[in-house]
């Protein structure tokens, strides 16, 4: 059962992440779903996020 919980944690951004997603949307014109789904991959890794959000726009 634990790791149900530990899955679905993992799977939202937390609270304080909102303003991340909020600043990547802006920042690199993507959708906030996507920039969610960046934050899960990339965490605070601003470079990689930056670069993987280009390539989405690209697409």
């Amino acid at each position: 059962m634990a790791t149900r919980e530990k899955k679905k944690k993992a799977s939202r951004v937390v609270k304080g992440q909102e303003l991340e997603v909020e600043h990547l949307t802006e920042i690199a014109d993507v959708t906030p779903k996507q920039a969610r789904a960046l934050l899960r991959k990339h965490g605070a890794d601003w470079t990689k996020l930056k670069d993987e959000a280009e390539d989405l726009k690209q697409e």
